[in-house]
């Protein structure tokens, strides 16, 4: 790739950050550096009323917290006293030193802020250069004629981004208004069902100071357009700001993973064009594609972009891109009469999204990297998942995420920013969103992992739930006019779907489109199926039964899930010594849905209400994890009817009782484990019917396989009833009834498990009473360990009698366990291997089961 040749730029240091009561700061905080920080070890603490020196980018919130100026949060209650930052204006200063070259004839001197949160005025020595309202945006900001060599002060104000909202203008659901739906800000930040009251403020994407000349080049596009063995046709999107009026040429170059250059093209570019705005076709022999994990690699090509006139290069961009196809298709389900298929289409190949929905990975999140995104992201590629949904009430995620989602093969569907909330649609906020938009459909246009443009999250679903006939949601001007429009003109490759859950006549159909299943979680018995009908929640355990999650017939399934506590290790670092237990008030304050009805009714309902917080984590992980082993299994078993189940929810954005299945910290609950068993490629598993079982095999590969499965009926304390073994063949990409097991021939009780264990699909096993009213003893299973290097541990694990819920536990929140809380059989033998993030012994895990 060209090096661009251009003078240095501009040179800023030493940040600083400072807070004010609204309308104090100015004009000593735009124009004077002041003191220098301190260093000195005896130095006084900082203190408000002085300014301390911080990183850029990150926040607010985290700067403070580092200074001992702020408690932490997350910690106890602290929550509650943090709530005065987001009264302040808080403000960043920084030392703009101009390059000692003078600018030359062309050249502009400008910063580039890719992240501003929120509400910003930038100063430079005191005089405004630009203001900013939406967190979502890049700015590119000019700067005056600066001497060679000079040092100036620029400042950032960060006002308080509520302060210029007029809650009697906005639209309402009922009788209530949603300030935060007036400011494109992260929704979250004031408070989610699972997340706390910590709106943010500052530079929470980096400031890049450039010296350019002629072009700005931005974010390339990348699509392929036709697909063969031999060949692919793809599609370069060039686009670029002009600064000046010369011709220029554009160079652009493909190289395959191994390096070698596969296809180039260039282009002259007259100076009487207003702006790059170009198309180049490359076509590429022998292309390597790019797939999901459980149907091939993920090989990655670089494309490289650069822009030259007769004085040298005036821009250059590189990026990685994949060669693939992907559509959605929506056509009708013929098997199925009166619904549609909602599925993806990779390659040319259908396939059943198995994956999460995925939050912030922090509140505070100008604080996440490619360090905090690499383990979150690998242990959903390890859990057998292909997709993630960027849910609409978070960000647009960092660079890195995406640049993850690639290597790893996880399909993104993407929401736009929105959720939960009427939106206004007055033209100032129409203008924010489209250009918003613009920016982010040009920023991720070209990586292969994004599959899905979505405009929001849940608002057509809840305005419905709203009005007693149907009415056009409050915001449909953004999510049926200038999103999709915005799509259509600047990406065109990717599908666009309005909303989250979307289609049918209430917008969360089992007909048609995608739904978000909360009838389980809420209690809500029937499901709502058509508009207009009631939805009767019973408020009993018998509501939040798991197993009305096989009542449902959607035909792709965007969210559902069940509440489950974190590690021990997790409440232990933020919750005080005598405040854990079960419902004390800061155990309660880390749980924001309603802490003493669904999770005690779930509860109730498969384990019994827990004692003590031991017996509270266990019973709520088995809650979950056996719900969601139910739920996974039916809509899998529906292929290709069904297309799609995206758990709510992979993360956490702080340390909370939530849906998630990995905790804030990384520790992994039992509901991980079930969810990687059931989103195996090949999946066997058991259906409940009138006359007994049927057992089903369910193939995700594009190739038939071939097992042999053992099933056994046992009694839980060691004697065998009966054993079969069955020679099954999945055909390629579906799903089918291999067997059926009389309740006559395999009779159930109480005190006896079937189980199966095969060659390609993972052990399953079905019981035939809830988990508290099983007849059978405490197991006490023993493990082995032999550590052949300091990060591994590989462990055998061995069980006399049933062992259910066996689990190792480590304090390495880093730690990869090739499986874990599982069942062994009487006289079972497993194999488990722990790989550590820092080197620790076989006294460091501990074995538990129930």
């Amino acid at each position: 790739m060209p090096t661009l040749n251009l003078p240095p730029a501009c040179v800023l240091s030493d940040w600083s950050l400072r807070g004010f009561i609204p309308g104090t700061g100015y004009p000593q905080a735009a124009t004077a550096q002041g003191a220098a920080p301190r260093t000195a070890p005896d130095a006084a603490p900082y203190t408000l009323n002085s300014w301390l020196p911080v990183s850029v980018p990150g926040d607010v919130h985290t700067a403070l917290i580092a200074a001992d100026l702020l408690p932490d949060p997350y910690y106890d209650r602290n929550e509650d006293l943090a709530a005065w930052v987001q009264e302040r204006e808080w403000w960043y200063r920084a030392t703009l030193k101009a390059p000692a070259a003078p600018r030359q004839n062309g050249e502009q001197d400008t910063l580039r802020f890719l992240g501003l949160d929120t509400m910003a005025a930038i100063y430079l020595d005191g005089r405004e250069l630009a203001r900013t309202s939406n967190m979502f945006r890049e700015y590119d900001t000019p700067l005056p004629a600066l001497a060679p060599g000079s040092v100036h002060t620029l400042a950032i104000r960060f006002s308080p981004p509520l302060a210029g909202v007029n809650e009697a203008e906005l639209p309402k659901w009922g009788e209530k208004t949603f300030p935060r739906a007036a400011v494109r800000k992260a929704q979250f930040g004031y408070g989610w069902d699972w997340g706390p009251v910590l709106p943010t403020f500052g530079i929470w994407r980096p400031v890049i100071a450039r010296r350019e000349r002629g072009l700005r080049l931005d974010h390339p596009g990348f699509a392929t357009l036709s697909l063969s063995d031999a060949r692919a046709m793809t599609a370069v999107r060039l686009e670029g700001e002009r600064l000046g009026g010369a011709p220029f040429e554009v160079q652009v170059s493909l190289r395959d993973p191994e390096g070698r250059e596969v296809a180039a093209a260039t282009r002259r570019v007259a100076a009487s064009a207003a702006a790059l705005d170009e198309t180049i076709y490359l076509e590429v022999l022998n292309p390597q594609l790019w797939w999901t994990p459980e149907l091939g690699g993920q090989p990655l090509y670089a494309l490289s972009v650069s822009a030259s006139d007769e004085h040298g290069v005036l821009d250059a961009v590189e990026r990685r891109v994949g060669i693939r196809t992907l559509e959605l298709d929506q056509s009708p389900d013929p098997l199925e009469w009166g619904t549609r298929f909602f599925r993806f289409v990779l390659n040319g190949a259908p396939i059943f999204a198995r994956g999460a929905d995925w939050i912030p990975a922090d509140s505070f999140v100008g604080t996440l990297t490619r360090e905090r995104y690499a383990p979150l992201l690998e242990a959903a590629r390890d859990a057998n998942m292909n997709m993630l949904r960027v849910w609409g009430g978070g960000i647009y995620e960092h660079d890195a995420f995406y640049d993850l989602c690639d290597e790893l093969g996880l399909l993104v569907w993407q929401d736009f920013m929105f959720a939960c909330a009427p939106y206004p649609e007055t033209p100032e906020l129409a203008l924010e969103v489209r250009r918003e938009a613009e920016t982010q459909v040009r920023r991720l246009r070209a990586h292969p992992s994004l599959a899905l443009w979505c405009g929001n999250n849940e608002n057509q679903w809840i305005d419905d739930l709203q009005h007693a006939t149907p009415t056009p949601a409050l915001g449909v001007l953004y999510y049926d006019q200038i999103l999709p429009q915005t799509v259509a003109a600047l990406d065109g490759a990717t599908p666009y779907w309005p909303g989250s859950p979307y289609g049918g006549n209430d917008h969360n159909s089992m007909d048609e489109g995608d739904r978000h299943n909360w009838d389980v979680w809420h209690g809500n018995r029937p499901f709502r199926r058509h508009f207009g009908e009631p939805m009767g929640n019973d408020g009993t355990p018998e509501g939040v039964n798991p197993r009305n999650y096989t009542l449902d017939m959607g035909r792709f399934i965007s969210e559902f899930g069940l509440h489950a506590a974190p590690a021990l290790e997790t409440l232990e670092r933020v919750i005080p010594p005598g405040e854990r237990f079960f419902h004390s008030a800061s155990f309660d304050h880390h749980n924001k849905d309603n802490p003493k009805n669904k999770g005690d009714n779930l509860m109730t309902l498969i384990t019994g209400l827990p004692g003590a917080l031991q017996e509270y984590l266990d019973f709520s992980q088995i809650a979950q994890a056996e719900g969601l082993k139910i739920a996974i299994e039916h809509y899998r078993r529906r292929k290709p009817h069904c297309s799609g189940a995206l758990v709510w929810q992979l993360n956490d954005c702080w340390p909370v009782m939530s849906w998630s299945v990995i905790d804030y910290y990384g520790f992994k609950k039992a509901g991980y484990y079930a969810l990687k068993r059931a989103n195996a490629p090949v999946m066997a598993s058991f259906k409940e019917t009138e006359a007994g079982l049927e057992l089903w095999l369910t193939n995700d590969t594009l190739n038939a396989v071939n097992d042999t499965l053992t099933l056994r009926l046992g009694e839980f304390d060691g004697p065998v009833i009966r054993e079969e073994t069955l020679n099954v063949t999945a055909p390629a990409n579906g799903s089918s009834c291999v067997a059926t097991l009389g309740a006559g021939e395999w009779p159930g009780a109480a005190n006896r498990y079937l189980s199966l264990r095969g060659n390609h699909a993972p052990a399953n096993r079905a019981f035939f009473a809830a988990i508290k009213d099983l007849d059978r003893q405490a197991a006490q299973p023993s493990m082995s360990i032999n550590q052949p290097d300091p990060l591994t541990l590989q462990v055998t694990l061995h069980a006399e009698t049933y062992a259910y819920f066996t689990h190792l536990l480590s304090r390495d929140e880093g730690a990869r366990f090739s499986d874990n809380y599982l069942d062994l059989q009487p006289g079972e033998s497993r194999e488990v291997t722990v790989r550590l993030s820092k080197p620790a012994g076989p006294e460091s895990l501990t074995l538990r089961a129930l």
